[in-house]
């Protein structure tokens, strides 16, 4: 839920310093107005005005890392993947995010659309509706009716554009769900409620429930990534610097935590030697072997980037680089699950 404005410079230092600062302030409260006396105009999911991706319309997610031989492969993909962005409302405004903010647009654009729903262009066609968000603050005030009532309003309009997806857009093809942070929050309540139990479930080619914990028994269903080879499943983490165990996350085995340098829920530390290469600051791709990374206690562990400037970054919740970190990974993982799904 942590995307920056510039695109440029996602990773900029004083941001990042600045929203994981703000993440520790609980006593922070929402803006003017109560949901119920300031709502923004519902998305209209017939106009690709309201899709932040969508592959009728030149868009951040078709975009290649520099300096990366990637190339957007959607043109000629056989399978979807649906995005629902992390939050991007971080100031101002209300409750909710309003679709039509040019200025809030541009900034998730910039941010979640380029640095992670690129990831899946090898994959998949990505569809990733604009929706009314709940804003950061909802997660920390004491005013729990109105951020209940703000995440309620983000859920529908997402739920609506699913609806919208399947009808105009779909036809038959395999999904791919990604999500993160806030966005995550939804796709949860996506699957268990178009997926799980249901015949949409034979359609699901994976899911990635990253930023928010997942609980290993949420689903009925659909089962835990456990190896490289499954489909039909699900991965989530949450990325802290190795060593460091966040006090307000649940914790523990019962959270779902899949290595995205192994695919699998394993405990044992795996060395940099498995990691693919991650996209940082300007969008700009980085040489494989840069970090090792470890399951434990609910979390992903991750030995700290290297980057411009990073000997000043001091910050042990690497949240806001959940996807980025592991972005070639990432894209080799889903293109890989793909054609592991049509096999079986």
């Amino acid at each position: 839920m942590y995307s920056l404005t510039n695109i440029n410079r996602i990773f900029t230092l004083t941001l990042l310093a600045a929203l994981f600062f703000l993440q520790s302030c609980s006593s922070h409260k929402p803006m003017n107005g109560a949901v119920q006396s300031n709502i923004p105009a519902a998305p209209d999911y017939s106009n690709l005005k309201y899709w932040a991706a969508h592959p009728d319309k030149k868009d951040f997610a078709d975009s290649i890392p520099q300096g990366s031989d990637f190339k957007d492969e959607q043109s000629t993909a056989e399978v979807d993947v649906f995005f629902l962005h992390p939050t991007t409302l971080t100031k101002g405004g209300g409750w909710n995010g309003d679709v039509n903010d040019a200025a809030l647009n541009k900034k998730t654009d910039g941010s979640t659309i380029l640095y992670q729903a690129s990831i899946f262009n090898a994959a998949g066609r990505i569809f990733a509706p604009r929706y009314r968000q709940a804003h950061y603050f909802s997660y920390f005030t004491k005013d729990t009716a109105s951020a209940h009532a703000a995440f309620e309003l983000a859920y529908l309009d997402l739920k609506t554009a699913f609806e919208y997806y399947l009808t105009h857009f779909n036809n038959g093809r395999p999904i791919i769900i990604a999500a993160h942070s806030q966005g995550t929050q939804h796709a949860k309540r996506l699957i268990k409620e178009y997926f799980d139990g249901q015949n949409l479930v034979h359609r699901l080619v994976v899911a990635y429930l990253v930023g928010m914990p997942v609980a290993k028994d949420y689903f009925k269903n659909i089962p835990v990534c456990e190896n490289p080879q499954q489909t039909g499943c699900f991965c989530s983490w949450r990325t802290f610097k190795k060593g460091y165990e966040p006090k307000a996350f649940p914790l523990g085995d019962k959270i779902v935590v899949v290595n995205p340098l192994t695919w699998t829920t394993d405990k044992t530390f795996v060395d940099k030697s498995k990691h693919k290469g991650y996209v940082l600051l300007g969008f700009k791709a980085s040489p494989a072997n840069m970090i090792g990374t470890q399951v434990n206690n609910g979390v992903l562990w991750c030995e700290k980037p290297s980057f411009k400037g990073s000997i000043l970054y001091r910050a042990h919740n690497y949240h806001a680089a959940d996807y980025n970190l592991f972005y070639n990974n990432i894209r080799e993982d889903a293109k890989r699950r793909v054609g592991l799904f049509w096999k079986q």
